[in-house]
């Protein structure tokens, strides 16, 4: 069977056609800046290289017929007609608490996402346009909902309650939810498989450590705590984003600098994290790797205090799952960044983790970086949550 999985954003839309027999990517890409001047499609079939191609998309209804098209294309195409999709897997980024798998989109659970659209704004309403794009032009094909919040709803509840006034919970679901849980789910799978033990018997730590960074305590194959909270703000130091914080901060810097709330929170989720700590120098950790080896102090201080609150948040995960077996890092810093992976394991050095410096060196590829010896299995997992999508998708359609 033939998956499609959409993740569609307020202007963009990225796509990937994967066989679920073979798990093999037939066709993958994006389309751009939709609703905008200057849109533009980027395709690539299975083994060839990329073609980029202007196209005017004023909605997403026209990116999902541009996918569409291209994909049943007798040249550029890998597939002769829709029939040969079977289903549609499509990424959602907010369930609430409605949701703690994948699920069939009928009209009962779209009334339900989009009450859940006041928790995720930018995000959710974006997705629902995609589905009902998708519904309008393969009304006979089924489609599922996969949720960024559905893997992190196994967490307890002393895990995910704000010290808050309870009737902010029973008024507006004020909680922690947890993002990248396609991720997370998948990541901590696949190193449970890489080792060749069952995941019920492992406490796995996942970082997701990308320009959005989250992290995860799998606890014998259920997520029992995750750092990101009722918004993909809290947490870690990232890219853009400040993480964790006073929340009195926000007052103190309106006051001063005559913000509104809005401005505020806008400078906490575009100007902050590793961008702002140096002086907006980058938000990409190449650069500030490369900018920190030739002696750039606001680099250095930003590498550090991201890495240092990674070494915090496993401390703490390994405190309450009462110990810790494994440690995946994924996502681009996580498999790219060495630099990155080095300070880490500075941090958690004191657990055993015997990180080999030259293992330590490889890029985007699955490999143990301890010895043999280590206490604790340290190692990178590259994340495919395109492809942990297509895989609820095709065990929710076949049951």
């Amino acid at each position: 069977m033939n998956i499609l999985v959409i993740n569609c954003g307020s202007s963009s839309l990225k796509y990937q056609l994967i066989d679920s027999e073979s798990e093999a990517v037939l066709a993958k890409g994006v389309c751009e800046r939709i609703g905008m001047e200057g849109s533009l499609l980027t395709h690539e079939k299975q083994g060839e290289d990329k073609v980029k191609t202007p196209i005017d998309m004023p909605n997403h209804t026209v990116a999902v017929k541009v996918v569409l098209d291209k994909l049943t294309d007798k040249e550029e195409g890998v597939i002769a007609s829709l029939d040969e999709i079977g289903a549609v897997g499509h990424r959602i980024v907010h369930g609430g608490e409605k949701f703690s798998s994948a699920t069939l989109l009928n009209d009962e659970v779209l009334k339900a996402v989009e009450e859940c659209n006041d928790l995720a704004p930018l995000h959710n309403p974006a997705n629902l346009i995609g589905i009902n794009s998708c519904k309008e032009l393969m009304p006979d094909v089924p489609m599922v909902g996969v949720f960024d919040t559905a893997f992190h709803q196994t967490m307890p509840k002393k895990a995910y309650m704000y010290g808050l006034p309870y009737e902010y919970y029973e008024k507006y679901k004020v909680r922690r939810y947890g993002f990248h849980g396609t991720s997370h789910d998948y990541v901590s799978h696949r190193a449970a498989k890489i080792l060749g033990k069952n995941i019920e018997d492992l406490r796995i730590i996942v970082c997701h450590l990308g320009n959005g960074a989250s992290i995860s305590a799998v606890k014998y194959g259920k997520c029992i705590d995750t750092s990101m909270g009722l918004t993909p703000l809290e947490g870690l130091i990232m890219g853009t984003r400040s993480g964790d914080l006073d929340p009195a901060i926000l007052n103190f810097i309106a006051q001063k600098e005559h913000l509104s709330l809005e401005e505020m929170m806008d400078v906490l989720n575009k100007k902050s994290g590793v961008l702002g700590l140096s002086d907006g120098l980058s938000s990409d950790f190449r650069d500030l790797a490369q900018a920190s080896e030739e002696g750039n102090e606001k680099a250095k201080t930003a590498l550090d205090a991201y890495a240092y609150r990674v070494g915090k948040y496993i401390g703490a995960y390994t405190a309450a799952m009462g110990g810790v077996d494994v440690i995946a890092l994924t996502a681009g810093a996580g498999e790219n960044n060495a630099c990155v992976r080095s300070l880490i394991g500075e941090y958690i050095g004191y657990l055993g983790t015997n990180i080999d410096p030259e293992k330590n060196k490889i890029r985007g590829e699955e490999i143990i970086l301890s010895d043999p010896d280590a206490k604790v299995v340290t190692m990178v997992v590259p994340t495919n949550e395109e492809l942990s999508i297509a895989r609820q998708t095709v065990a929710l359609v076949e049951k």
